[in-house]
């Protein structure tokens, strides 16, 4: 079994970080790690509820291909847990043809109060053998990094 953990301390509430995973505006506004774009097909905020969503690459992409389509990653997400400003657990599977990219991977994203910060942390388990660990941690940093921007604006 595969798996990462990567987490970052933010400047904001457990209550306005979670508030960010739940309200779809937000959630496309930080979730795409840069350069990425994104699109919301579907948003229902309840457990056994969940969104689908495809991450588009840039056009001057040369390392990474798209899993769906060329420069596309669409996935499907199911809310298996959902714990106001403490744990979000989800179902997450790709849209794809490709094997080594099948099958549910979960998330548990966790937000632990500290002094006047939270510690928001993603743990992947069962990571597809198709995606590389490390590219997961880059993407989730880069997540974190933006996510940390979007609470902290007016």
């Amino acid at each position: 079994m595969t798996e990462t953990r990567t987490s970052r301390l933010i400047k904001a509430s457990p209550e306005k970080l979670y508030a960010a995973f739940i309200d779809p505006v937000a959630l496309l506004a930080w979730l795409p790690p840069a350069p990425m774009t994104g699109r919301l097909h579907a948003f229902d905020a309840q457990p056994g509820g969940g969104y689908r969503l495809s991450l588009f690459y840039p056009s001057d992409e040369r390392r990474f291909q798209g899993k769906t389509a060329e420069r596309e990653d669409r996935i499907d997400v199911r809310f298996v847990e959902l714990v106001p400003a403490r744990r979000i657990v989800e179902a997450v599977t790709f849209d794809t043809a490709d094997p080594a990219l099948q099958g549910d991977m979960t998330i548990t994203v966790t937000f632990e109060p500290m002094d006047n910060a939270t510690n928001v942390t993603f743990h992947f388990t069962d990571l597809p053998p198709g995606v590389r660990p490390e590219d997961n941690e880059e993407g989730t940093r880069l997540s974190l990094e933006q996510l940390a921007r979007y609470v902290s604006s007016p």
